[in-house]
């Protein structure tokens, strides 16, 4: 595949509100537990409509939580057009379907996880302005910890150079048609990747990483919740 620059008219963007939350110790789907008063996919979906580069919004679930996940929907009485998409049993799939819901004049698109609840619009517009230029991007922070490569016995194999290492996170934005483009050539060689920034990389397309705030956290145990807790109720004040 080919990386041609084009400038994209508009951004769309899809929320991954798929999975489950067995980490979190919950017995459904974490995005629905409650976080400052409100469920955590109504944070996510808050910082969606507040950002005026998006146009359009495509929330990906499973249907055991369609009815819940309407009712938040509904609850933030959205101004711009929120879609309901029924997902798949893994997350790739998931932003697969996504892709193919998406409205015919969709040129670019978003793909963020619901359970990065602290997103702010800000950082939405820095990723749509850049998917609009022709880049993909993703969100991601650099590293600060020292990290140690360890193999299967738990011996350390490896001290990687921490100046070139940065966590991915989300949003991550890209060409529609580039995208899809992608995912079908991972379905035909039965690639499995944990994000869509490694579709990239394995068919050798650039990827630019845009900084993320140190908030941009995705929740995933318990005490997430609580610094999640912290961090909205502060911003409400």
């Amino acid at each position: 595949m080919e990386h041609i620059p084009v400038v994209l008219s508009s951004v769309h963007l899809l929320i991954a509100a798929a999975g489950l939350g067995r980490r979190m110790g919950a017995s459904g789907n974490k995005l629905l537990l409650p976080v400052a008063g409100r469920p955590v996919l109504a944070w996510t979906l808050d910082a969606a409509l507040a950002c005026e580069a998006i146009s359009w919004v495509g929330i990906v679930g499973q249907p055991v939580d369609e009815h819940p996940i309407a009712h938040l929907v509904a609850a933030a009485t959205p101004h711009k057009p929120v879609h309901w998409i029924v997902g798949g049993d893994t997350r790739q799939e998931s932003v697969s379907r996504g892709l193919a819901a998406l409205p015919a004049e969709a040129t670019g698109v978003l793909i963020h996880d619901g359970a990065r609840c602290l997103i702010e619009p800000e950082l939405l517009t820095r990723c749509a302005a850049a998917v609009q230029a022709g880049q993909a991007v993703i969100a991601a922070t650099p590293v600060t910890d020292t990290i140690k490569q360890v193999d299967g016995s738990g011996t350390i194999t490896a001290t990687p150079e921490r100046s070139g290492l940065w966590a991915a996170q989300t949003p991550q934005g890209f060409a529609v048609a580039q995208l899809r483009e992608a995912h079908a050539t991972a379905s035909l060689q039965g690639w499995q990747v944990t994000d869509d920034a490694a579709l990239y990389e394995r068919l050798g397309l650039a990827v630019q990483v845009l900084e993320a705030p140190a908030s941009n956290i995705k929740l995933t145990t318990p005490f997430d919740l609580t610094v999640a807790e912290a961090v909205l109720s502060a911003r409400i004040l």
